[in-house]
């Protein structure tokens, strides 16, 4: 009896190509469910480097019916959702918030100019704020990275709450030391 007949059976029975096929199925198997690794891709092992992040963001010119009460509201709420680039992170407290006053420049008789308060009163509902948001962020070496998304000077973060919705720009992060 031949090892191999001429359609490539082995013993006449089973196919050299089944065979090989079996075998690369076994290998396969016992590559994912015998021998996994080291893990690197498991998240279950990844270990982040969090730290305690301040953000200073600021919001020029919303459209608000009563400003003082608005701001007072955000620093007794204490806490606001953030979308950053479109990806909802999640709550973050509202360290701080601080009203900046709106400054028109003013020519003076000697030739300069001040800048004083704006006394148009279309701006009664407007209002600019510095907000400083606090949380904890994974550090890297490319910066600070909130979810998935990286937070630097000038990126785009939106305030969401159950009364407010609004965009603010990034103007400074802080990492803070445990």
């Amino acid at each position: 009896m031949k090892l191999l007949d001429s359609h490539g059976r082995l013993f006449g029975k089973v196919s050299v190509l089944d065979i090989g096929a079996t075998i690369v199925i076994l290998a396969v198997a016992a590559a994912i469910f015998v021998w996994p690794g080291t893990g690197a891709g498991s998240i279950a092992q990844v270990t982040l480097n969090t730290k305690p992040v301040e953000v200073d963001t600021i919001v020029r010119g919303l459209s608000v019916r009563d400003p003082a009460q608005f701001v007072e509201m955000l620093r007794t709420e204490g806490k606001t959702n953030i979308v950053i680039r479109n990806q909802p992170y999640g709550q973050v407290d509202l360290e701080a918030v601080e009203e900046v006053p709106r400054l028109v420049d003013v020519p003076q008789p000697d030739g300069t100019v001040a800048a004083l308060p704006d006394p148009r009163a279309a701006d009664l509902y407007s209002v600019n704020l510095i907000v400083t948001l606090a949380g904890d962020a994974e550090v890297t070496d490319d910066g600070v990275v909130f979810g998935n998304n990286k937070v630097k000077i000038g990126t785009p973060i939106e305030l969401e709450g159950l009364t407010y919705n609004f965009n603010s720009s990034t103007i400074d992060v802080r990492i803070l030391e445990e």
